[in-house]
Formats: C-alpha cells, structure tokens, sequence
C-alpha cells in the first residue's frame, strides 16, 4: 500500500550503480519498492541506467569529484526550480558524498565530518579507544618495514583489512609473521577500486589482532537520535583467511542477555558518535568479555538485511531508510517476543575462479512455501573470481521455518535444489579469457591474459610473406568417376576440386593427389617437389577408421602439412575416448555411457530420452529419427542395431532438447587462435514427430521436413553475448584439449536454460566452399580463398624454427 507520508516527497537518490562494479546491478528490488512509495526520485549518477516510474529526473555527474557534483546539483534544482526533502544512498561507495550533500543542503543525514570518521576503520578503532570502548590493538601499514613494529605491538593471528572499503574484500587473516608479511604484499598488488567500488576513497591498510566470538549484523532505523527499530542477525562462521560470508540467520540465537548488551553497546557507540539520522548496519562481535564493535555501515546493509528484516518482523528497512532521509516522522517499532517467522540463509560461492557453466533451480522446489529468497546474481557465461583474485559469488537463498530448526533444515533442502557448475580457470585453459569487439568479429585470445611464454613453435623456416610460391599437394578422396557415389562421396570429391581451383586462382603450383589410390598417390607425393600437403582426405581403403594414417604417410615423407597430427585425427574418430577426456577435464557433456556388445550393462541412472550414436562413424552416419529412443525396449533395439548392423560400438547420451552451434575454429597456439562466427541451428519449428536432432539426411539436404523446418543462423540471432562468448571458449578448451592443430569445429549443445553440452570435435571437418562462405559475413568477411590461405598461414607458422615432428609431441593434457 502506498504511504501518503511519503507520497509527493523529493528525494535524491546518490548512486544507482554500474554494471560493471559487482553487486550494483542487482538492487533492482530497491528501485521497485522506492517507486510504491510514491516518492519522486531525482537520480546522481554518471550515467542515466535506471528504468523506473520513480525516477523524475537525472542528474549526471563525476561521482569521484564530490565538490563539482555538489555544484551539479545546486544548478539543476536551480533551473528546475525543485527543492530536496533529502538525500539517500544505497551503495557504501557513495556513503560520504552522500553526507556532503546532506551537509550542503541542511537535509537529514550524517555529517561528513562524522561519516568520514566512521568510514575510515582506523580512525573508528582510534574513537573507541579514547572513549573506552572495547577494541582490539590495531596500527596502520605503510610500507614492508612497518611489518616488524607490528609484530612487536600485536598477538598473533591478526587480521589485515584495508581503512577504507566494504564487504570482506581484502580482508585476511595472518597466522604469523611470514604470513603477514605474504598478506601485505598479496593486498598492495592486487587491491583496486575496480574489484571493490567501495575503496574510492584510498587503498591504506591497518592490522589488528584477531577477535574471537560470535559475528552479528544489527540494523537500525535511528531518527533525532532514537532508536526506531533493530533487529541482531547471526553471521555463520567466515571462511578464512579470507573471512567469506557464508551464511546468516534470523532472530538471533545468542542468549537474550548477550543480545542486550549487544544492543546496549550500539546505542553508546551511536550516541557517543552523534549518529542522529539513519538507516545503517553495525557489525559486531560478542565473545565472551562481552560485545565489541566491529565496522559501522551508514546505508541499508545487504540485500538479505532488507529480506530479513521483512518477513521476520513485517519492518521495510527502505521505507524506513526513505522517512528518515525525507524528514517523515517514523514510527518506533514495538519489537515482540517472537518473529513472524524463522529465517536461514546461504551464500552461493563458486569452489574456485571460473566461468558459470551451468545453473539449475529444480522446478518443484519453488512451489515450497519455506521458500524465502532464491538471488542469483550470476548468469551462464559470466566469469566469476574468488580469492585470492576476486571477491565474487554466484548469489544467496534463505528458508523460513516455525523455528530455528526447521529453517534450517528447509534451507538444506531448498539449497539441493540449487546446482551450478564452474569451469576452473587454468593456465592452459581458454574460458574467460576471449573477446569480440562485436558480434561479428572473430573471437580472439585476449593477450593480456596469457600466463607463461608461448608454448607452440613452429617448424620449417618458410615466410609466411612468400607462402604462394609454395608448391601445394591437395590431399583428398575423388569419386567423380565411381557410379552412384554417395552424397558424402561426392561432397569429399566437391571439396577436393574446390580447393584445387581456388589455388590455382590465388597462383598457387598445385597438383592433386586421390588417396581412393593409396599406392599410386603415395609413390607420386613421394616423387613430387610439394612443399606442403593441403590435407582433405577422409578415407583410406574406403573407411574413415584410416583417415589418421594419410597423415601419418606425410609424416613419414617428411612433407609438412595442413589439420591435425594422426593421434589426434585418430583419437576424436573414437567419440567414446572423447567423452572421457572431456569428462576428466570437466568440459559440460550430456550424460553418457556406452557398451562394445548388445549384452553389456548400460547406467540406469541415465535419463530418457537418450540418443544412440555410433561410436566411431562421422557425417552422421548411423544418425535417423529413430536414434532417440524414450523406454528400455527402443533402447535395446537401437544399441543392438548399432553394434549387429553397422559394426560399431554404440555411444548413449541424455538427449538434449535446445539449439546446436557449430564452432568453427583456426589457428594454433593462444596468440594467433581466432574463432570463427557461431552457426546456430534451430530445430524448435520441426513437427512433433521429429527428434531436434542432426542426421545424416539433414546434413546433406536429402529431407525436405528438415529443409522447410530447420532455421541456421550466422551469426546466431537475439543471443546473449555471454553465451557466445561461453560457446566460443568451451569450444577452444575442447579444441586445446583434444590438440587439434590450425582448423577445426566443435559441436556443442545448448538446453532451454542456456547450458552448453559439447557433442564432438572435427579435427578435420567439411570445408566445402558454400559452407564456409556462409560463415563469411558483414563486419567480417572473407573468401573462400582467403579462408584457405589463412590455413597455409597458420600451417607455416606452426611449424616454423621447431625441431622436426614437433607437431607429433601431443599436447593433449
């Protein structure tokens, strides 16, 4: 209901955050319950990104330059002829301009002169201290010497936190001297406002000893100096050395006497402080020489602060924040015995740095009425740092309960429900580390991110410069002559002829050479002065299962050449060792299993529907509409049909439902690897009785349902760019992994929920030129022979000032 009290009232909101500092952009909740409120907001910030009825106006200004934004201020409500009725920030980063406004502007607030004293740790231990307060020891630390005075002044452990600052950010715990000393030098080379917003105002360190007890949050309402309202939450025990927040819980558990001095402590402190007017949350400690004041936040505290405070006791902590700035009398809150309500909650912390590969809710579990807050504040793609390199979590959930108990054990339900995964950042690793300046450009390593030297040397000293007077041999299968060649017949003929003719355009020496012949074209590359092999052979003896050999002809001949060495060529024919080391290396793949006889056991765990694949065909082969199977009897059918009828081991995976990209990638190595644009199919218009599925049919446009149903998109449409950005990184890490060398394309699946599946990788994939100019797009177009000498390019490169054979020295991790 909307409050007439505050109806009409103008208020100048300080600081509606930036989506690029962490935690900003997610107080969306605040902007919506400001606007029930019916308060007219006039909105400072750098820049207008605020979508909401509230906001009246905007004010857009240099946040760090607090006098001229003053003067911004003075001028608009000049021009507008408006005048305040107060000022209110939600962001600690903002907290003392905010006072230097409220000063300026004779609003309700804290002044600056306080607010700075508060803010600034150090000074706040100093103030305690002179007053008789309970604190720790503490000094400050300037520079590596200032070590040995603290050693002699403190007891170990001590913690070490910056003077200014929010959150846990850079706060550590050091057990002893080498400790501290390893802490000092890891915060000074690492702290930044770009990591914490909040430590605008200087990077100053302090160090006191170590408090042990039980962490509270208490927040308050005080308004002319009385308290309206608090409310004690009980902190979970801190991860340390880092002190990350885990979890919380509402009413406090402490004993009621422990609780009241608790209380009886924040009332002097504020008291002692001058703290009139305020919405603020005071971190404390009690142990057991009683209670003591940790740090003191003079803005609403978190997100759950907000949420607890709500259901537990029916108070709204922004409208309290709202009547207090604008001056609106507010009510004393009669706290009683008991809350409304019981209240556990958890934060959701990533293991280790990475990218957000996955994220889950199980659908039955919001309809669970002990269901408080599910708050995600990462997406599928994002990256997300953990300490030592961040202070980032993927977000927070609370359960209520009729008691503590049963809070706690709806929590442990409600977090079950709750599953994510993390792609850890490795050095070898390519996830989080691509960019694309838009949607269209290649995606390229980012260079700043390299960790180590350059790993991949080349081996022949050809000029990348001269690579036309090379003497290309074009490598491939030619059925032109054989009666009824199949359609991947003829696309293998297609492509080697394709290939010839646009060399040949570009000025290139070509000769051609059939491996359909393998003893003639042998003999004639073995005679023939070719400088490299143009290498688009898919078959020996008619079978793929030989394709990694013709490599291994070019090696023995000692003709450098173009794609993948013979391990890898051979390695990704066999899908069932791809799954495996895909799974040892943590890339997202559906859930599988797979049998080498129809009487072997498959894992009931799986899900259906599942797809049956042969395990070591390619184009598709052995893929139709009934390779999805839905019960144990299709199931047994399929995998007996697979192993008796085309002679391969059978490959089982949970089918997923979504879209299907197609990762085109070339290149070696991190410096010059670029990945092409996305090919997104969607199969989501295909009638109900067709599987999502690509088969052998669709691929080569035999099925007429597929060609009127089936929409590809280069590059893919109405995407996130997180997403791709994902793909095209889960993609190179496929590609690093399984070693593909210069060209390659990964398949991968993504679900309704945006969670990528890789399905396979070509080391040696279709280059048919109509596919490849598909990929060719505006902002980033190229030709088919471009295209080509891009491969020639990367081929030299790769083998350049190496020793010989260095290319067969598997990088495979």
């Amino acid at each position: 209901m909307q409050k007439p009290q505050l109806r009409g009232k103008t208020v100048l909101l300080v600081n509606t955050g930036s989506p690029d500092v962490t935690g900003n952009e997610h107080k969306k909740f605040i902007y919506k319950k400001i606007a029930e409120t019916g308060v007219n907001i006039i909105a400072l910030n750098e820049e207008a990104n605020l979508k909401n009825k509230c906001v009246k106006h905007w004010i857009l200004s240099d946040l760090s330059n607090h006098d001229k934004t003053i003067k911004n201020v003075e001028a608009f409500l000049r021009k507008k002829n408006l005048k305040l009725d107060g000022a209110i920030t939600f962001l600690e980063d903002s907290v003392l301009l905010t006072s230097k406004i409220t000063d300026y502007f004779k609003l309700p607030g804290v002044e600056y002169q306080k607010a700075d004293l508060i803010r600034n740790k150090y000074r706040l231990r100093s103030f305690c201290e002179e007053h008789g307060l309970p604190t720790p020891k503490f000094c400050k630390i300037k520079k590596p010497e200032d070590i040995e005075t603290v050693t002699n002044k403190l007891s170990f452990p001590v913690v070490v936190k910056p003077i200014y600052g929010a959150s846990s950010a850079f706060v550590v715990k050091a057990e002893n001297k080498e400790e501290l000393l390893e802490t000092y030098q890891y915060i000074k080379n690492n702290i930044s406002k770009k990591t914490e917003s909040a430590l605008g105002q200087g990077f100053t360190l302090m160090v006191e000893e170590y408090i042990d007890g039980d962490e509270v949050d208490v927040n308050v309402l005080i308004q002319n100096g009385r308290v309206k309202f608090f409310n004690i939450t009980d902190n979970y025990q801190t991860k340390e050395p880092f002190f990350i927040e885990t979890g919380m819980a509402e009413p406090s558990a402490l004993p009621e006497e422990e609780q009241q001095a608790l209380i009886d402590m924040v009332e002097e402190v504020l008291d002692l402080l001058g703290v009139q007017n305020a919405c603020l949350q005071f971190e404390a400690k009690s142990t057991s020489n009683g209670p003591v004041p940790l740090e003191i936040n003079l803005r609403m505290g978190g997100d759950e602060a907000y949420f607890f405070a709500k259901s537990a006791w029916g108070v709204d902590l922004i409208e309290g924040a709202l009547k207090i700035a604008a001056g609106v009398h507010l009510q004393k809150f009669d706290k009683p015995d008991l809350p409304k309500t019981y209240l556990a909650g958890e934060t959701l912390h990533a293991p280790y740095s990475g990218v957000v590969s996955k994220i889950e809710i199980e659908k039955q579990i919001l309809k669970q009425k002990f269901v408080e807050n599910i708050e995600i504040f990462k997406e599928v793609g994002d990256s997300i740092l953990t300490p030592p390199f961040g202070y980032e979590y993927l977000g927070w959930v609370s359960a209520s309960g009729d008691n503590p108990v049963d809070a706690d054990e709806n929590l442990q339900q409600l977090l079950k429900a709750v599953e994510y995964s993390i792609i850890k950042f490795e050095e070898t690793s390519f996830v989080g580390k691509t960019v694309r300046k838009n949607p269209n450009d290649n995606a390229v390593f980012s260079k700043h991110n390299l960790i180590g030297n350059e790993k991949i040397k080349k081996i022949r000293a050809l000029p990348t410069a001269e690579k036309r007077k090379l003497h290309i041999g074009v490598v491939g299968n030619d059925y032109t002559s054989t009666v009824g060649a199949s359609v991947i017949e003829k696309d293998l003929s297609d492509i080697g002829s394709q290939v010839v003719k646009t060399l040949k355009e570009l000025g290139y020496k070509v000769s051609y050479f059939d491996f359909n012949n393998i003893q003639k074209a042998q003999t004639e590359l073995y005679k023939s002065n070719v400088d490299m092999v143009f290498n688009v052979c898919e078959r020996v003896n008619n079978t793929s299962l030989l394709e990694p050999h013709a490599a291994g002809v070019f090696d023995i001949l000692q003709i450098p050449y173009t794609g993948s060495n013979p391990f890898t060529l051979g390695l990704c024919i066999d899908k069932i060792k791809v799954k495996k080391l895909l799974s040892y290396h943590n890339i997202p793949t559906p859930a599988w299993d797979y049998v080498y006889d129809v009487e072997d056991e498959i894992d009931k765990s799986l899900t259906f529907p599942l797809i049956v694949k042969p395990a070591n065909t390619d184009h598709s082969i052995g893929i139709d509409n009934n390779s999805v199977v839905t019960n144990q009897k299709q199931l047994k059918e399929r995998v007996a049909y697979v192993i008796k009828e085309l002679g391969s081991p059978a490959l089982i995976e949970e089918y997923i439902e979504g879209d299907e990209y197609d990762v085109f990638i070339i290149g070696n190595g991190k410096a010059d690897i670029k990945v092409l644009p996305l090919s997104r199919t969607i199969f989501s218009a295909l009638p109900k009785n067709r599987w999502h599925i690509k088969t052998l049919e669709s691929k080569f446009g035999l099925d007429q349902v597929y060609k009127k149903y089936v929409t590809t998109q280069i590059p893919p449409k109405k995407v996130d760019p997180k997403l791709v950005s994902l793909l095209s990184e889960i993609a190179l890490d496929t590609y690093n992994i399984l070693d593909c060398h210069d060209y390659g394309r990964i398949e991968i699946r993504v679900d309704r929920n945006n969670n990528p599946y890789v399905l396979e990788l070509n080391p040696n994939p279709s280059i048919n030129a109509s596919e490849i100019v598909d990929l060719s797009i505006p902002g980033n177009h190229f030709t088919y022979g471009e295209f080509l000498e891009e491969i020639i390019k990367v081929t030299m490169k790769r083998y350049k000032n190496s020793p010989p054979y260095f290319h067969l020295q598997s990088n495979i991790l």
